[in-house]
């Protein structure tokens, strides 16, 4: 299985909106730092005529030779069939993608229904998402990265990208850690906390550690801790089955994809290929 740094392709999915050019912003200035070829993916509904077909690949293409000279880094177009919801995910498995940068409306209208549509997209994939809401900061690293630590095993996936990302862009991580009553739960965030801080030290990455409230849910403590320290990126994994209720009712991380504050979010998916990265654990 090839790493992280043998992948050559972040893709942005393409809409030609305002938060699609905000995703290729972010993915310019993360392909500079990780020597990343950029690839805008535009996709049409099944059995779309030659015309329109024809029409998006002239579009895509103009914006692709647009960014590329703008941003001087590698960039092209691709116009795929299918439907967000699948063609997204499958398209980056194909190209070995490092990851994908999707922008985000967040969730309104009928989504508060049928649930987040970024969502949707995400579950399943097997390449990691960042999905943004608006364009980058002035800087251009990953400075402080929010890292919440509950009882789930899947915490142990995330922590791979922490430190690849820490590596990269020398960010600090901030260890943000759930608290329960319940002690074989606690004892769950404990085991969490400490094989992340382990990791973390052997890897020469800066850390901090700071426990939630418990004022309100562990969602809302997060997005409100990640504001308060201007955090510049959010790394979760998404549930590892989600079902038709769970986008009804509203999956837990759906609040942390759509955040009022806007703060750009890492998804991995549990048993991600990507978690077998596994030399970044060990420096």
């Amino acid at each position: 299985m090839n790493n992280i740094k043998d992948k050559p392709t972040i893709i942005v999915p393409w809409d030609f909106t305002s938060v699609a050019h905000f995703a290729s912003d972010h993915a310019f200035q993360i392909g500079k730092h990780l020597n990343k070829d950029i690839c805008l993916l535009h996709v049409i509904p099944r059995g779309s005529s030659p015309q329109k077909r024809a029409v998006a690949m002239q579009s895509i293409k103009r914006d692709a030779q647009r960014n590329a000279e703008r941003y001087n880094i590698r960039v092209r177009g691709v116009v795929r069939e299918g439907t967000i919801f699948s063609t997204i995910s499958s398209f980056a498995e194909d190209e070995n993608a490092a990851m994908i940068i999707m922008g985000t409306h967040g969730i309104k209208g009928m989504q508060k229904v049928t649930g987040s549509w970024a969502l949707k997209v995400i579950a399943g994939s097997q390449v990691p998402f960042i999905v943004i809401q608006d364009k980058p900061l002035e800087k251009e690293k990953f400075t402080n990265i929010v890292f919440p630590v509950d009882f789930k095993s899947e915490n142990k996936e995330k922590l791979y990208w922490a430190i690849f990302l820490g590596k990269y862009f020398n960010s600090r991580i901030h260890l943000y850690v759930k608290n329960f009553s319940d002690r074989s739960l606690q004892k769950k965030v404990n085991t969490n906390l400490n094989f992340a801080i382990k990791f973390l030290i052997q890897n020469n990455l800066e850390y901090h550690i700071t426990e939630a409230p418990k004022k309100h849910s562990f969602y809302e403590e997060t997005i409100a801790y990640a504001q308060q320290i201007s955090a510049d990126l959010i790394l979760i994994t998404t549930t590892r089955h989600l079902y038709f209720g769970d986008y009804l009712l509203g999956a837990p991380e759906q609040q942390l994809i759509a955040n009022n504050a806007r703060i750009p979010v890492m998804c991995v998916n549990p048993k991600a290929n990507f978690a077998r990265s596994g030399q970044f654990m060990y420096g």
